[in-house]
């Protein structure tokens, strides 16, 4: 069984068409399990009119935060294999059964993807060209490639993830990115598999934009995911002693 998990806010412009690129790719027994943290806008409202069995929705959160609203809807999945999804994107035809077949092997798995713009009109063919991406500890504390809408990975990874630091320094993703590398087999996988849309309300900026963080918040960002890190090796370590 596969769970899709998606975090849903105020994502009513593109989230039919999000819906229907995974529905269409996903098995019967598998789930959407979707964490709603407080939409305004229409987001609910199109969720419930799609009379598909496979979604759970889970409205009402008040996080108020991104990362949290991820980890609740990694705590309600119940699939052996766990899909991350962003509400704004598109799946790509041969997405579910490519990586799900990679997931035999692996422990995670990130495709690249085709960045487009609001209307999907390409931005840049390859996400892993254009941001350099590949594993790495300190390559990816310096400057992230683990972005959730490209990864799958196993029900192991995700209880090795859970909970998330409680630091906003390191997003949902990466720290699964962290922990997969750490513990785990991790592949980059070339073949775009996903319509990587950017637009003025998306929660990250790939690099597209200009950072809005000095070096001195960048630096402290850095050592805190650091932190964290040798924390993580530390309590795996009295585990396995």
């Amino acid at each position: 069984m596969v769970s899709v998990c998606m975090a849903t806010y105020n994502g009513g412009k593109y989230i039919q068409a999000q819906l229907d690129s995974i529905l269409s790719q996903l098995d019967v027994n598998d789930e959407v399990v979707i964490s709603d943290d407080s939409s305004s806008d229409n987001t609910i409202e199109i969720i419930r009119s799609i009379k598909d069995a496979r979604i759970k929705l889970f409205a009402g959160n008040t996080f108020r935060d991104p990362i949290k609203n991820f980890q609740n809807c990694l705590e309600l999945a119940s699939g052996a294999y766990i899909f991350l999804s962003d509400q704004d994107d598109i799946w790509i035809e041969g997405k579910y059964k490519k990586m799900l077949a990679l997931l035999n092997e692996y422990d995670l798995v990130i495709s690249d993807s085709i960045i487009v713009d609001d209307n999907l009109n390409e931005i840049a063919p390859s996400f892993f060209k254009f941001f350099g991406s590949g594993k790495g500890i300190i390559k990816n504390i310096t400057r992230s490639a683990y972005y959730g809408s490209c990864m799958a990975f196993t029900r192991k990874l995700l209880q090795q993830s859970l909970p998330f630091p409680e630091t906003k320094e390191i997003g949902h993703d990466l720290w699964i990115g962290l922990v997969g590398e750490l513990t785990g087999k991790v592949l980059f996988y070339e073949e775009p598999l996903l319509l990587y849309r950017r637009h003025e309300s998306s929660f990250t900026n790939t690099g597209l934009g200009k950072s809005q963080r000095n070096v001195v918040e960048k630096l402290r960002g850095r050592l805190i995911m650091l932190k964290e890190v040798v924390r993580f090796l530390i309590k795996r370590k009295w585990k396995v002693d």
